[in-house]
């Protein structure tokens, strides 16, 4: 089930909402209608797989106890070691199984002679990378001594299964939310702010994402041969908008979501395309994600506290990780590897240059890097990647006629287009601190409680009924991040 479909949206979260606020009137038993609630929605589309991640709570509450317990009369590194090995042998079962045999029948086998391994498709539970993180963050917070094991695993179960974060994220730390699970309260502004929040994800992802998702998907079908130069670039500017207001817009919901049951979920983007930088734009990138990579793999590897050659070597080693989680594929390998390349590039002279360089640089900079980085992610391999950059380039023979720009740029695309580039933009958060600034020096009730009246009664409506709309016409496609 997503958050963007009709039976999320008309059925699953009013019947979870009245259970929640009506019929358990204690937070004990909210919490319970919150977890069964959060497992009804993940066994909606995963079904027998639901199964792995109860294994997955089960295994971590006890390995919790364990290295809690060991810790009070040893390092305990044992005992921390065993229960990460247990989640990454998780991970890698079901995520990673595939893509080793393939490679090894290609690289290894063939050349040898030797008969190929066969051991069919392996089935990705949706969400597995999302919860198996929460997991080890969970471990690593204990192991640390920043938070005692949980002994209730019912909550334990809710930390990990929670269904506003289960399978996209944001990647919530258990020690920013264990408080929440035992107090919690919801105001009435709260719940308004969640709602909000929420119906913006959802035109984030539905009115925006779901409309250049079209051009982009047909663009990266075009076969590379018939790929002109405009269209190569009209494809890629559609998916870079379509991947920021699909997994940004996710996360909105998320937090809503989150705001209308009494959590505090970290914010997951702050505006990354405005970025000068590639070190900027992880720090506005998928936050929950770069900082659990910083907290739990980084930093321990000796962060900023080494040579400068061992300092790049961490961050290429960290964004090859992080690559690889995004998905079992060499692109997605390239992909981080291309990253940490030019991390440990702005550690040199280049990155000093570019931090006193005429503004526009380094935006046009930054905006090269990430635009070609999505090549690489959105590519179904790599021959399809390096075909489609030199396409980007201008090397292609294609010649317009079959493909060009006027078959994808319908009043609809072109409209999208301008709301994405100025929504991925911090025009919103500029006026309102316009706002504020103005109502200190001269109060003003149009400009306060106007403005807010209009949003709250105009704007999320209108957002609300035009995404329904376009549900209803059937433009739904899924979320990007579930396949991670």
């Amino acid at each position: 089930m997503v958050f963007s479909s009709a039976s999320f949206l008309f059925y699953f979260l009013p019947l979870v909402l009245l259970l929640y606020y009506v019929a358990a009137p204690t937070l004990g038993l909210r919490n319970l209608v919150l977890l069964l609630a959060s497992f009804v929605f993940y066994a909606w589309g995963e079904g027998i797989y639901t199964v792995v991640m109860a294994i997955s709570i089960i295994a971590n509450y006890f390995f919790g106890l364990w290295v809690h317990k060991a810790h009070l009369r040893s390092s305990a590194k044992l005992q921390i070691g065993l229960a990460i090995a247990f989640n990454i042998t998780l991970l890698v079962i079901f995520k990673y199984c595939n893509f080793i045999v393939d490679n090894l029948n290609l690289y290894v086998a063939a050349p040898l002679g030797l008969r190929p391994v066969e051991i069919g498709k392996i089935h990705l539970p949706i969400g597995v990378s999302f919860y198996t993180f929460h997991c080890i963050s969970y471990l690593m917070d204990i192991y640390r001594g920043q938070t005692p094991p949980n002994r209730s695993l019912p909550q334990l179960s809710l930390y990990i299964s929670l269904f506003p974060q289960l399978v996209a994220g944001p990647i919530i730390r258990y020690k920013d939310i264990a408080d929440q699970l035992t107090r919690r309260t919801v105001t009435s502004e709260r719940f308004a702010l969640g709602i909000n929040r929420f119906v913006t994800g959802l035109g984030k992802k539905v009115l925006i994402a779901n409309v250049l998702a079209l051009p982009a998907d047909k663009i990266f079908g075009i076969p590379s041969d018939q790929l002109t130069t405009p269209v190569a670039w009209l494809g890629l500017i559609c998916y870079a908008l379509q991947i920021y207001f699909d997994f940004s817009g996710y996360s909105d919901m998320a937090i809503g979501l989150a705001h209308m049951f009494g959590f505090k979920f970290m914010e997951n983007f702050n505006y990354p395309y405005i970025s000068r930088s590639i070190r900027e734009f992880w720090r506005r990138w998928h936050i929950s994600l770069s900082t659990w990579y910083r907290d739990y793999l980084y930093i321990p590897l000796g962060g900023n506290r080494c040579s400068e050659a061992r300092v790049t070597f961490n961050l290429v080693l960290v964004f090859f990780l992080c690559g690889l989680w995004h998905g079992a594929s060499w692109c997605f390998v390239v992909w981080g590897l291309y990253h940490g390349f030019f991390l440990g590039l702005e550690r040199s002279r280049f990155g000093k240059w570019l931090d006193g360089a005429w503004r526009p640089i380094p935006h046009a900079y930054t905006i090269l890097v990430f635009l070609i980085g999505w090549v690489f992610f959105r590519a179904t391999s790599l021959e399809h990647a390096m075909a489609y950059i030199k396409a980007l380039a201008g090397f292609t023979e294609a010649s317009g006629r079959e493909w060009h720009v006027g078959l994808f740029l319908n009043p609809k695309v072109l409209i999208m287009l301008c709301l994405g580039i100025v929504g991925s933009m911090p025009l919103i958060p500029w006026l309102r601190d316009l706002r504020r600034h103005r109502l200190e020096r001269a109060p003003s009730v149009a400009l306060g409680a106007g403005v807010d009246a209009l949003v709250g009664l105009v704007a999320t409506p209108a957002i609300l009924l035009l995404s329904c709309m376009a549900l209803a016409s059937g433009t739904h496609n899924p979320f990007i991040y579930f396949q991670f």
